[in-house]
Formats: C-alpha cells, sequence, structure tokens
C-alpha cells in the first residue's frame, strides 16, 4: 500500500498499480545508479590516463633539467 498526501488529500495506491509504480520506481534507481556508476568510472579511468601520462613526463622533465642545471 502506497500512501500519499498532497494538498490535505490522501490517496492510496494498491493491487496491481503499486506494482507497477514500485517496479518504475526501481527501474528509475537501477538507472540513476547505471548513470552515476558510469560517470565515476569514466572519471576514474580518464583520471589515471592523465597521471600515467603527465607523472612520466614531469620525472624526464625534471632529470633534464638536473642534467643541464649550471652548478
Amino acid at each position: 500500500m502506497i500512501v500519499i498526501e498532497r494538498n490535505g488529500e490522501t490517496t492510496v495506491i494498491t493491487g496491481w498499480r503499486e506494482w507497477v509504480v514500485r517496479a518504475v520506481v526501481f527501474l528509475a534507481m537501477i538507472l540513476l545508479l547505471g548513470i552515476v556508476v558510469f560517470l565515476m568510472l569514466g572519471l576514474a579511468v580518464t583520471l589515471g590516463a592523465v597521471l600515467m601520462i603527465t607523472i612520466p613526463a614531469v620525472i624526464v622533465v625534471a632529470l633534464l633539467g638536473s642534467m643541464f642545471a649550471n652548478r
């Protein structure tokens, strides 16, 4: 049984309509969770790829800088 109170009126949803509402809400939540997981995974892969390129580049630049620095 789903009870909704709006503007002082109470609406009760029961039976097969309740099952449909619950199924739609469940599917919407699963879809939302999937979108969040997809975005987080994309962010993690992107950040990992950027770090895999920039960290070695910074190390190479630091080594070259220390080799050619005037002492």
